[in-house]
C-alpha cells in the first residue's frame, strides 16, 4: 500500500469536496495522509478526520464517531445487524427509524440496542419517500464493520 502526504492545496481540494458531499462543516486539517488501497479507492487519514475516497465519493471512516454524529441516521433492528455487517444493502423493513435526509445523501445505519455504527452508504430513496413505502432497498451499504477498508485501516494505524 502506498503511502503520501497530500499537499496544502490538495488537503484544501479535499476538504471542500468532503464538505459539498456530507453538508457538514469541516475542521481545516493541516496534515493528510494519501494511503492507496488499489486504484480507484483511498484511505485518507489526517489529525481531525479519517475517511474513504472511492472515486470521487468521500465516506466517513465509521471509527470517526464524532464525525459520523453529524450525518443522517437510519436505525436496524437486530435482525438486520448480521447482513448490513456482511455487506447487505438495508431493507426497508429492518428499519425502525431514521432522521431526515434526501436521495442520494450520505447516511449512517445504527444498531437500535446501543446505537453503534455498523455502516455508511448512500440513501436510495429520502427520508419523506422512506415513511410511505413498507419494502424494498433503501440504502446502498458502502463501508461496513469489517470490510476491505476496515482491515486496510488496521494496518495503517499499526
Amino acid at each position: 500500500m502506498k503511502s503520501h502526504n497530500l499537499s496544502k492545496s490538495d488537503i484544501s481540494e479535499v476538504i471542500d469536496k468532503m464538505t459539498k458531499q456530507w453538508h457538514i462543516e469541516l475542521p481545516k486539517s493541516k496534515t493528510l495522509v494519501l494511503h492507496e488501497i488499489d486504484d480507484d479507492t483511498s484511505l485518507i487519514t489526517g489529525d481531525s478526520i479519517t475517511s474513504i475516497q472511492i472515486g470521487e465519493t468521500y465516506l466517513p471512516f465509521l471509527s470517526e464517531t464524532a464525525l459520523l454524529e453529524k450525518f443522517p441516521k437510519a436505525t436496524v433492528d437486530a435482525g438486520a445487524i448480521k447482513f448490513v455487517c456482511n455487506g447487505a444493502n438495508v431493507m426497508r423493513p429492518g428499519i425502525k427509524k431514521f432522521t431526515e435526509f434526501q436521495k442520494d445523501d450520505i447516511i449512517c445505519v445504527v444498531e437500535e440496542v446501543h446505537g453503534k455504527f455498523l455502516a455508511v452508504g448512500k440513501a436510495l430513496v429520502s427520508s419523506a419517500e422512506m415513511s410511505t413505502i413498507t419494502k424494498g432497498e433503501v440504502v446502498k451499504n458502502l463501508h461496513y464493520v469489517s470490510d476491505k477498508y476496515w482491515e486496510a485501516a488496521k494496518l495503517i494505524k499499526k
